[in-house]
Order: structure tokens, then C-alpha cells, then sequence
């Protein structure tokens, strides 16, 4: 074997000649995309969690009902002003219309604690204005209007009687104060009456004017508390049936749910690609490995079939590198090789070489098999063994009789015979019977004494062929491509390309890292140097 001489190992191993690279949006958008099956199922789970739970959970309905809230003054007819809402202070009555007089009445009503409630009861305050909205939330529509109009009459119930006691306060202070003058005033009137001085008189009388007024004033007082009008305010919009709405948004719902369940994947999908680091471009192969590239073959339709110009570029580049008689060992991590390796055979072949594949796993049929379909798809171009314009199509002969009334020749069309030569019984007890010789189609190659392969079973591809067996039989092979078993499970890959050189397949998206580095170690360690690696477009992260 007289191989080329193949670039040497990095002196650093699989690290040398890395260099730090500036991460770009690509970068970023490739783990989510080749995890996008992940990331779709996950957004699929959340959307289907928000739809559940938008179909299945009980629905919310709200009903609102709205209170104008008015300041208590004497005279209801005046002008609050322009700052309305300072007449009134909405922060202490939006606390009130939420305190534990409301609730405790709604939850009586309901049957409820206190907490559920306090959830389902909301006030809204509008920035400038005298207006408190109450918003009750309940499962049906009934329970909704009647909880807003009650926490409204509930919070005017209890604004009123707050006003009422505190205008009573105010009426009983000043009952007590009049009183007292009253008092005061029958007390000067008798001092009036008895006086006989006439200077002592007119200070009682004086004492007495003075009473009088004051008298006058607090009666005047009290008639103006007495007529304040303690109405807190009115309801302007009752809860109805008609006016209510159902809480939430299904669509709206599921929306969030698709949305955030595509953030949670992308996440995890990201999370995922740190603990499973596949290979993604040349230079992570280039990286992991530390040899060249020998080229990269992509993957079209919808059944991953290799592009037969990518794979020729690839022979192209082997040949390049290694002379005849050649053993190549075609050498995967975890991933089965047999459709590049026939690739291979049928690209080395097409050219006049000719190529023995082979295979020590049981994967004969399907390389030979995967051979004849790409020998199938060479252009006449490319095969001069395949005609441009196709054969005409022929008559078939057929046998003339003897001539007819009209000295015209007649055609007689034989039919086969029902029994075959060797079929019929023969009544002679010495006859003997020869069996004809059965040949398989599937047969490969067959081992003579010594082990070497015989000619008979080969597939033509151009001016070449390609001969299957195993290892043993293609001793005497000048070019041998061996199909090796994945090396993370057998060595026997490692092991021929001692005996010649190696070619690495690492498919994207597939090869983990970690396995590509183990196996370059093992290449390194056995002694092998290896052509290059061939980057694969065939996998699915």
C-alpha cells in the first residue's frame, strides 16, 4: 500500500488552531431552529394548557355598577368648584367602600369568607373626578350583578349612617349648648324681674340681650346641621344581566399560551444545547478533530437523499490523496455510513477503478442495493456506459409455417409446452435426473480456497465496478472501501485503518462532540492519520 502521505495531527490535539469567533444573530438562531422540535412541542403543551384551561375551568363573569359620591354641605345648590375631587377625599372612600362592613355584608349574602370577597370585589378610582366603580367578579351572571349593586347600596348604607351619627353627635352638642343659655337666660330674666336698682337692672338687662343673641345664634346653628343633607351620593349605573362580561380572553389566552410556551422551549432548547453539544459547522468538526476537509455533502427532498455532485467532489478528494492498492476505512462516531459509502464506491468506480466494498456488519444487500440506486441516477454524461437515446424497440421473431391456399407464408404462434424437458416422468428405473445449478441473486462475492473473491457477482458502473464482501475477501483488492461499524460500539474500523488510512463522517446536527473528540483520540493513540473528515447535512439535532 503506497498512500499519500496525509496532513499530520495538530501538535495540541483536537484544540489547535482555535481561535475565538464573534457570535452572530445566525449563531444565536441555530440552536432554536435545530431544536425546533422541542421547542414545538413545548409551545404546543402551553398552548394546549391555556385551551384547557380557558374550555374547562369556570368561566368569571363581571358586572359593574358605578356611585357618583357627593360631599355633604348645607346648601346643596352651590358650586363644588373646579378640583371636585378635593371636595371629597376617593383614596378614604374607595377604603371604605372595600372595608369590613362591605365585605361583611357580601359574604353574608353569599355565604363566603371574607377572603374570596376581597378577590372578587375591585374598586376603581378615575384620576379627577367623584366616581367609584365597583367591579364584582362571581361564576355566573346573577351572582355578578347582584354582588355590584349590593357592595354599591352597601357602601352608601354605610356612608349614610356614618354622616347620620356624626350629625347627631353635632345636634346633641349643640341641644346641650342651648341648654346651658337657656339656663343662663331664665336665670338673668329673674335677676331683671327682682332688681330695684336701677343701675343693677340694666346690667342684668344687657346680660341679658347678650344671652339672647347667643341664644339665637346657636338656634340658627342648629337648624343648619339639622337640615344637612347626609346622602353620601347615587348609584348612576346598576349592574345588569345585559351589561355584564365573561373575565379573560379565550383567544387572547391561547395566544399567551402558544407565546409563552415558545419561550419557555426556546429556554430550554437553549439549556439542552449545553449539556448535548453536537456538531453544527466545519470548524466544530475542525476543532473536535483536527484534520482537513475533505468536502461536505448535502441533503435534498424530503427523504434526505445525498446530492450525487457533493459526494463525486468527496471521491475527487480521496483520490487525490491515496494510491493504488488503497484501504480505506470509512469511520463513523455512533451513525451508520453505508449510504455515503456506497456514494463512494459508485463515484470511484464511474471514473474506471475498480472498487471492492466492504462490510463485516450484515450490511451487504443494503450497500449493494444503495449502489444500483445511484449508479441509476448517473447522467449519461457522467456514464458512458448508459446510451443518451434509448434502443428502439424490436419485433419479435416468429416462426413461419408451411405455406397457406393463397402461396401466402402463415404465421403460427407456438405455445409452450406444459412440460418442460426433464419434467416428464421417464418410465425407465436406471433414468437419471439432472437438477439445474440454482444461483442466488442476492450472492455477492464468492471466497475461493485462499480466501480471495472470484468475479462473478459485480455491479458495472461506468468503466468500473464495484465488487461486495468482507474484509478478508478483499485482500487482493486494490481499492478497498471498508464500511465500519460505528467506533463508539466496535474497533474494527480503527483497527483496518491501521492497516491503510481513514475517512471520518461526521453528520451535522447529529455527532455529538464529545464523541467525535473520543474518536480522534482513538485514531491518534492506534497510529492512524486519517485523509480528512466529511461533514454530513444528513442529521436532525
Amino acid at each position: 500500500m503506497t498512500d499519500a502521505a496525509p496532513s499530520p495531527w495538530a501538535n495540541d490535539g483536537a484544540n489547535a488552531e482555535t481561535s475565538p469567533r464573534s457570535v452572530t444573530i445566525t449563531d444565536v438562531l441555530r440552536v432554536p431552529l435545530h431544536r425546533i422540535r422541542q421547542v414545538a412541542a413545548v409551545a404546543v403543551f402551553g398552548l394546549v394548557a391555556a385551551a384547557g384551561y380557558a374550555f374547562l375551568a369556570p368561566s368569571a363573569v363581571t358586572a359593574n355598577a358605578v356611585v357618583a359620591v357627593r360631599p355633604v354641605v348645607t346648601d346643596a345648590f352651590t358650586p363644588s368648584g373646579a378640583n371636585a375631587d378635593r371636595a371629597v377625599n376617593m383614596n378614604v372612600e374607595s377604603r371604605i367602600a372595600t372595608g369590613t362592613e362591605v365585605v361583611g355584608k357580601l359574604a353574608d349574602e353569599f355565604g363566603s369568607d371574607q377572603r374570596s370577597v376581597r378577590d372578587a370585589l375591585e374598586v376603581e378610582v378615575p384620576t379627577g373626578g367623584q366616581i367609584l366603580r365597583f367591579v364584582y367578579q362571581a361564576r355566573n351572571a346573577d351572582d355578578a350583578v347582584l354582588g355590584a349593586n349590593l357592595a354599591a347600596e352597601s357602601y352608601l348604607n354605610v356612608r349614610r349612617a356614618m354622616y347620620e351619627r356624626q350629625r347627631e353627635e353635632m345636634l346633641r352638642s349643640y341641644d346641650e349648648s342651648i341648654e346651658k343659655v337657656a339656663t343662663q337666660q331664665a336665670a338673668a330674666q329673674r335677676r331683671v324681674n327682682n332688681s330695684r336698682d336701677t343701675a343693677a337692672s340694666n346690667v342684668a338687662v344687657a346680660e341679658l340681650s347678650a344671652i339672647n343673641n347667643q341664644l339665637t345664634q346657636l338656634n340658627s346653628a342648629r337648624t343648619e346641621i339639622a337640615a344637612v343633607d347626609v346622602n353620601p351620593g347615587w348609584v348612576t349605573q346598576s349592574a345588569e344581566r345585559a351589561l355584564t362580561s365573561a373575565a379573560g380572553n379565550a383567544p387572547m389566552l391561547m395566544a399567551a399560551g402558544l407565546l409563552g410556551g415558545a419561550l419557555i422551549g426556546l429556554v430550554l432548547a437553549f439549556a439542552w444545547e449545553s449539556f448535548d453539544r453536537r456538531v453544527r459547522t466545519v470548524v466544530d468538526a475542525k476543532d473536535n478533530t483536527g484534520l482537513p476537509l475533505l468536502g461536505t455533502i448535502r441533503y435534498t427532498g424530503l427523504r434526505g437523499r445525498a446530492v450525487d455532485a457533493d459526494v463525486r467532489y468527496v471521491a475527487m478528494a480521496i483520490a487525490e490523496r491515496v494510491r493504488h492498492p488503497a484501504r480505506v476505512a470509512v469511520v463513523t462516531a455512533r451513525e451508520d455510513a453505508s449510504a455515503i459509502t456506497a456514494g463512494l464506491a459508485v463515484a470511484l468506480a464511474v471514473a474506471g477503478r475498480e472498487v471492492f466494498v466492504a462490510d463485516d456488519s450484515g450490511r451487504i444487500d443494503r450497500l449493494r442495493a444503495a449502489v444500483q440506486a445511484d449508479r441509476d441516477r448517473l447522467p449519461p454524461s457522467i456514464d458512458p456506459s448508459r446510451p443518451t437515446v434509448p434502443k428502439p424497440r424490436t419485433a419479435p421473431a416468429r416462426p413461419v409455417s408451411m405455406e397457406g391456399p393463397d402461396d401466402s407464408p402463415t404465421e403460427v404462434i407456438r405455445r409452450p409446452s406444459p412440460h418442460p424437458p426433464g419434467a416428464r416422468p421417464s418410465t425407465d428405473p436406471e433414468a437419471t435426473i439432472t437438477i439445474p445449478r440454482v444461483t442466488s441473486a442476492k450472492a455477492s462475492v464468492s471466497p475461493t480456497a485462499n480466501g480471495q473473491v472470484n468475479g462473478g457477482d459485480k455491479v458495472t458502473v461506468g468503466a468500473g465496478s464495484v465488487r461486495f464482501g468482507t474484509w478478508r475477501q478483499g485482500a487482493d483488492q486494490r481499492l478497498v472501501l471498508y464500511n465500519a461499524p460505528p467506533a463508539e460500539a466496535d474497533e474494527r474500523g480503527v483497527a483496518v485503518a491501521r492497516q491503510g488510512t481513514a475517512v471520518v463522517v461526521v453528520e451535522r446536527d447529529r455527532t455529538r462532540q464529545t464523541d467525535l473528540r473520543r474518536l480522534a483520540e482513538r485514531l491518534r493513540a492506534a497510529g492512524v492519520n486519517p485523509l480528512g473528515f466529511v461533514l454530513s447535512r444528513s442529521g436532525r439535532g
